[in-house]
């Protein structure tokens, strides 16, 4: 079933047309968050379409689909999400200080 242009949710075609980053398929519904967080990591460093640096770039990618999914999460994967963050803080050395 095609989906004629009109009638895509914008948030798709933010995700086709946007200068956004390449991410291998399949990086949000990993179990991982370290998983999650590693290949955002590495779809950052390797993107030549990133308009920002390459933590900003995996943190904005991975905050646009938990703002896209919203209710639909689950619990449990909001929090492996919100984890994921944590890693990528961890990943680019931009732990808060304590």
């Amino acid at each position: 079933m095609s989906t004629k242009k009109s009638e895509q949710k914008w948030s798709q075609d933010v995700t086709d047309n946007s200068g956004a980053m390449d991410l291998k398929g399949g990086v949000f519904k990993q179990r991982s968050a370290k998983k999650i967080a590693d290949s955002l990591k590495a779809s950052a460093e390797h993107s030549d379409r990133a308009k920002a640096g390459p933590f900003q770039s995996a943190m904005s990618m991975l905050n646009f689909y938990i703002n896209r999914a919203g209710k639909q999460l689950s619990k449990s994967r909001l929090a492996t999400l919100d984890r994921a963050k944590d890693e990528l803080r961890k990943d680019f050395g931009k732990e808060p200080k304590r």
